[in-house]
């Protein structure tokens, strides 16, 4: 289980390292919240391969927080873009 935990944590490492770029680089805003809704689930991942190794169970409220404050943060920010492209 040991190693799995780690090529998992490798494997999300360097999806955050891609997809930090690409809030750093996006050329759009819409780019970024993408970018930024990423990093949430990858975020979340990382959560659920640490509950996983430790088997701990105590960190799937944090998952569940993690998820919703991505979703509603992505939701509230193309709601506002979609209002001010009018």
């Amino acid at each position: 289980m040991t190693i799995v935990a780690v090529v998992a944590a490798v494997l999300l490492a360097a999806a955050a390292l891609i997809t930090s770029y690409r809030v750093l680089a996006g050329p759009s805003t819409l780019d970024r919240v993408v970018g930024i809704d990423s990093l949430m689930a990858i975020a979340a991942s990382g959560l659920a391969v640490w509950a996983a190794y430790s088997d701990d169970t105590a960190v799937i409220p944090a998952i569940v927080a993690v998820a919703i404050v991505g979703f509603l943060g992505s939701a509230a920010v193309t709601r506002f873009r979609v209002r001010d492209d009018r």
